[in-house]
C-alpha cells in the first residue's frame, strides 16, 4: 500500500513538472512612456561636480552645508567619497577644510559667518537661484516692497529671504495669500519667485497680484527655471495617455513634488513619487496598459534605469521616449576648480 502511495505521489510531481514545462510563463504587456527631458538639470550637475572636484583637489573630508541637492542616492554617493554633510557651519569642527554651500542657495549671513572663521568656501548655488537673489537686492535698492512666491521653509526660500534684513520680503504661498496680502508701505511692489514651483500655480498667483496691483514690478525673465518648466511640460504631454505615472525623486524635492501634482492635474489619476525601485507597490499598476516615467531635476538617470529594469522583470515592456524639449545649458564652475576640471593637456579657458 505504501509503495502504491509513493508511486502516485511521484506521478503527481512529474505531472506538475511537465505542466510547468509546456505552459509558458507569460508577462502582461505594458507600455512605458519616458519623458525627455527628465532628471539632472545644469544647476544640479554643476553642484555635484563642485563636490566631486573639491574632493579630488583638496582630499577628504569636504564639508557641505545642507544636502547638496535633494536626493538621498546622490548624497549617500558623495558621503561615501568623503563629503560630510552638516546643517550649520558651527557643526564643522575644523577651520582648515573646504566648505560647500548647496545648490539651493544660502542667506547672506552664512558666507559672512564663514569669513569670520576664515573658512575656505565654494558656492554651489544654482546660477538661476543667484539671479533671484540679485533681483531681490535690486528691488530693495529701488525701495520696492518685495513679494516672494514660494514655499515656507524650503532652503531656496530661506536663502532668498535671507539676502535682505528680516521683514523686507513677504512670502506668498497660495492664491489665497495673494488675495489677502496687504502692503506694509506705500512703496511700489515687486514680485519674485522660487525657481522650482508649479508653473500653473505661479501663473494663478501672479494673475491675482497683477490684477490687484497693476503697477507691480515683475522679473525681466521668469524666475521659474527652464528645467522645471520643461519637465512639467513633458509630464503634461504624456499624462493624459497614461494609466499611472512615476516621478523619480525625493519627498523633500520641491520640483519632484510639483511634477507629481502636474501629472495628476493633467489627467493621470494615479501619479506616484518614489525614490527607488524597491518602493514600487505593484498592486498600484494592476491592469495598467500605459505608464509614464519622469524624474525630478535632482534625480540621477541610474534610478530611472533601475525602475525600468524592475518593470521588465514584471512585465513585457515596450519603451518609448517622448521628447518635448532639447536642453544644452551648462554653467561655469567656480574658478578655484576649473583647473581640476580641465582635461589633461588643455588650459581651463579652452
Amino acid at each position: 500500500m505504501t509503495e502504491a502511495v509513493n508511486i502516485l505521489q511521484l506521478l503527481k510531481v512529474k505531472t506538475q513538472e511537465y505542466i510547468m514545462q509546456v505552459t509558458p510563463t507569460t508577462k502582461a504587456p505594458i507600455k512605458i512612456l519616458l519623458c525627455a527631458p527628465r532628471g539632472f538639470c545644469a544647476g544640479v550637475d554643476r553642484a555635484i561636480q563642485i563636490v566631486d572636484l573639491a574632493l579630488e583637489k583638496y582630499g577628504a573630508p569636504v564639508y557641505v552645508r545642507h544636502e547638496i541637492v535633494h536626493n538621498k542616492y546622490v548624497v549617500e554617493s558623495l558621503r561615501n567619497k568623503g563629503a560630510v554633510f552638516v546643517e550649520e557651519l558651527d557643526e564643522i569642527p575644523v577651520d582648515d577644510r573646504p566648505v560647500i554651500f548647496s545648490a539651493h542657495g544660502v542667506p547672506k549671513s552664512v558666507p559672512e559667518a564663514a569669513r569670520l572663521r576664515n573658512l575656505f568656501f565654494l558656492d554651489a548655488t544654482c546660477p538661476l537661484v543667484s539671479k533671484v537673489h540679485k533681483e531681490a537686492i535690486l528691488h530693495d535698492r529701488r525701495e520696492r516692497e518685495i513679494l516672494l512666491i514660494g514655499h515656507k521653509g524650503h532652503p531656496e526660500v530661506v536663502g532668498t529671504m535671507g539676502q535682505l534684513p528680516r521683514g523686507r520680503v513677504s512670502l506668498i504661498e497660495t492664491a489665497e495669500d495673494a488675495r489677502q496680502f496687504k502692503p506694509k508701505t506705500d512703496r511700489q511692489l515687486a514680485w519674485i519667485s522660487q525657481t522650482t514651483l508649479s508653473v500653473d500655480d505661479t501663473e494663478e498667483i501672479v494673475k491675482i497680484l497683477e490684477e490687484r496691483f497693476p503697477t507691480i514690478a515683475k522679473p525681466h525673465k521668469d524666475d521659474i527655471c527652464y528645467a522645471t518648466t520643461n519637465r512639467q511640460h513633458a509630464v503634461k504631454e504624456i499624462a493624459p495617455k497614461c494609466d499611472a505615472m512615476i516621478v523619480v525623486g525625493a519627498p523633500n524635492s520641491s520640483n519632484s513634488k510639483r511634477l507629481r501634482e502636474v501629472g495628476e492635474r493633467a489627467g493621470c489619476d494615479k501619479a506616484f513619487l518614489i525614490q527607488r525601485a524597491s518602493e514600487i507597490f505593484w498592486d498600484d499598476f494592476e491592469g495598467a496598459n500605459t505608464i509614464g516615467i519622469t524624474a525630478g531635476a535632482s534625480a540621477p538617470e541610474i534610478l530611472v534605469e533601475e525602475i525600468v529594469e524592475s518593470f521588465r522583470e514584471h512585465y513585457d515592456v515596450t519603451l518609448e521616449t517622448v521628447t518635448t524639449a532639447e536642453e544644452d545649458i551648462s554653467f561655469n564652475l567656480p574658478k578655484e576648480l576649473r583647473t581640476a576640471a580641465a582635461p589633461s593637456g588643455t588650459s581651463p579657458a579652452e
